[in-house]
């Protein structure tokens, strides 16, 4: 598992998950993250085109970043998920908890609108 992350547009991150998320890399993946929100960053999107498996590690680590970045003002939007993985999110209803876009530019664009 490996996590590339870029940011666009100062205070937005898209961090781009290849592989599967799970307690082995979720804890990684989520603690740089915390730095940089606690560095100013304030938007947050996860590409899930790559990513092939979730574990209820990973769904934790998901929950804490979102509730880490709330009192900084900060937002998650999740992209491009299918199959599995958007069951698990319904089965488990994060699916209403996040945002979920088909695809990064509309997450990108939702920010703009905020």
């Amino acid at each position: 598992m490996e996590f590339y992350h870029d940011e666009t547009e100062g205070d937005l991150l898209i961090v781009r998950a290849d592989g599967g998320l799970n307690g082995d890399t979720a804890n990684q993946f989520v603690n740089e993250i915390e730095r940089l929100v606690d560095s100013g960053l304030r938007k947050v999107i996860v590409d899930c085109t790559a990513l092939s498996y979730i574990s209820s590690a990973g769904l934790a680590v998901l929950m804490r970043l979102h509730k880490h970045m709330k009192p900084h003002g900060g937002n998650v939007k999740i992209a491009n998920v299918k199959g599995a993985i958007m069951q698990v999110l319904e089965i488990t209803h994060l699916s209403k908890v996040f945002e979920l876009y088909p695809d990064v530019e509309q997450a990108r664009l939702a920010f703009r609108d905020t």
